[in-house]
């Protein structure tokens, strides 16, 4: 048995509807929540801006009442307590992110141990209103951090003291709310498979014109062993998840979200057909004209489409990461795709699936199960993760498709491949999470040149054989190799020669023995 070192819980945000309320209680409701939008707009307003960063949650209502009390908006004081808790919470945790974000930055600024002391000393200023003092954290913070503004008027947050919950029937509950007077309740019922208890937040949902009840369930916990499997994993567009072991999770991702895409695409081709005729017959026939706007330009049919898309996608990610951990306890290497994708332009259908590829939504799924299975999730530099060959750590070889071929001819799949490489990558002590795409390059071009030497051959060789991209050949860290690793005996005059070919030497059963001439490489 594995020694167990801890134990976490398993906790699910639920939502479940609303089916029965009187006509004066939906009013009231609706009337706190207009009042509570006032507060929830004056804290944010307040506490969003940098004079209060690092502030302690639950030393927000002060500040508050400083220039608002419940009594100028005829509220509660714990309702409007409760609220102003809320959104110093969200605050709190806009500022994390923020800090997450500029640390990054300093990684990749300050990079290599040398500078490991002055990144752990700027990180620690980042906590404090201490980076004011400092002129570069102060810019990247300004340029981070977007101060918060808040429009939200259609919620209500009850802690447990302020409502009661009452079984009516199988599934059927009565939630008595905290109102407006003391000693009144407001009575709705609910229809849940399960008690509510802690905190609810009662939101009125525009899109479905419905009230629902939203609340954390704990599904009790799960211990964490001291040792975990590795594994790597790949995240894509065809499927979700492939990972290291060779299984393919989520196959019908890649499917599913381009009929998406084509659906919407060829809907909105006729929807500005229309909204064009609608404009055009305003003067001419304006009884028509209000006949397309009201029955063909609505979105209500096209809403409820898109919402059973998503909720189709949303099935898959979570079954192919319910899948992947399997009820065990792993330690996760992932790709960090939360940077935005650049790279050369795409043709118009190209971006708009990969605008459709639910990239987040992955990265959230992954996580929530890992903390459910006890795993961990590290997330590491994609950079080339696609482009290199999982059995010798080096840029020679070519992807194409699902395909990556070897330079002796031998054919990997892709993505297999990519999840090895991101799996060796996760222990690789020269390529860090936060170094730049021409670092990992740099890092990556000098093994390779490494490899090739062993083998009697040049980075120059590489390229004229066809093992390395050309586009390598234009980068700073290419040029300083050719000058630091002197060229091999098959080069004449700086140039390759052409007369040189593969001997049997090489080559055995026109496959090269790629295990003699691997290099000691920290892969």
């Amino acid at each position: 048995m594995p020694k167990k070192v801890g134990a976490t819980r398993k906790i699910s945000t639920q939502i479940v509807p609303i089916v029965g309320m009187t006509e004066s209680v939906k009013a009231e409701l609706l009337s706190t929540m207009k009042k509570l939008g006032i507060v929830r707009s004056e804290s944010y307003n307040k506490l969003g801006s940098i004079s209060h960063w690092g502030l302690d949650w639950k030393k927000a209502i002060p500040e508050i009442k400083s220039f608002r009390t419940p009594e100028t908006l005829g509220l509660p004081a714990k309702i409007m307590d409760w609220t102003i808790n809320d959104v110093a919470k969200a605050i709190t945790a806009q500022q994390a992110a923020c800090i997450d974000a500029v640390a990054k930055k300093i990684y990749r600024r300050f990079p290599g141990k040398e500078n490991q002391n002055k990144r752990k000393e700027l990180c620690k200023q980042l906590k404090t209103l201490a980076f004011l003092d400092n002129s570069l954290l102060h810019r990247l913070v300004r340029k981070e951090f977007k101060r918060g503004h808040s429009w939200v008027k259609n919620q209500i947050v009850y802690q447990q003291v302020g409502y009661k919950c009452k079984r009516l029937s199988r599934n059927t509950y009565q939630l008595e709310l905290a109102g407006l007077r003391r000693g009144k309740r407001n009575r709705i019922v609910i229809r849940s498979n399960r008690k509510i208890k802690g905190q609810i937040r009662l939101i009125h949902n525009q899109i479905l014109q419905r009230f629902e009840i939203h609340f954390l369930v704990d599904h009790g916990t799960v211990e964490i062993p001291s040792e975990r499997r590795s594994i790597g994993v790949d995240k894509g567009y065809t499927e979700v998840f492939y990972d290291s072991e060779g299984q393919a999770h989520g196959k019908g991702l890649g499917k599913a979200t381009t009929k998406k895409s084509d659906r919407i695409c060829a809907k909105n081709r006729n929807r500005g057909k229309l909204w064009a005729l609608h404009r055009k017959l305003e003067k001419i026939d304006p009884a028509k004209s209000a006949r397309i706007l009201e029955n063909n330009l609505t979105r209500k049919t096209e809403n409820r489409r898109y919402r059973q898309n998503q909720a189709e996608l949303a099935a898959i990610i979570g079954a192919a990461s319910k899948s992947l951990f399997n009820g065990e306890a792993l330690k996760v290497f992932a790709e960090d795709l939360t940077q935005p994708i650049k790279g050369k332009r795409q043709s118009k259908a190209v971006s708009r699936k990969l605008n459709n590829w639910m990239k987040g939504a992955i990265r959230d799924s992954l996580q929530k199960w890992a903390n459910w299975t006890g795993s961990v999730v590290t997330e590491v530099q994609p950079s080339y993760t696609s482009q290199i060959d999982s059995r010798t750590g080096t840029l020679l070889g070519e992807r194409t498709g699902d395909n990556f071929t070897g330079i002796d001819g031998v054919v990997l799949q892709a993505d297999d491949n990519a999840a090895q490489n991101i799996l060796a990558r996760g222990t690789d002590k020269e390529i860090g999470k936060y170094m730049s795409k021409t670092e990992v390059q740099a890092v990556l071009l000098r093994r390779t040149a490494r490899f090739l030497r062993g083998m009697g051959l040049s980075l120059v060789d590489g390229v004229e054989l066809g093992w390395l991209d050309p586009k390598h050949t234009k980068t700073k860290a290419f040029k300083q190799l050719l000058v630091e690793m002197p060229g091999s005996p098959k080069q004449t005059s700086g140039r390759f020669n052409s007369n040189y070919r593969l001997t049997t030497s090489h080559l055995g059963s026109n496959k090269l023995h790629l295990d003699r001439f691997i290099p000691d490489c920290p892969d």
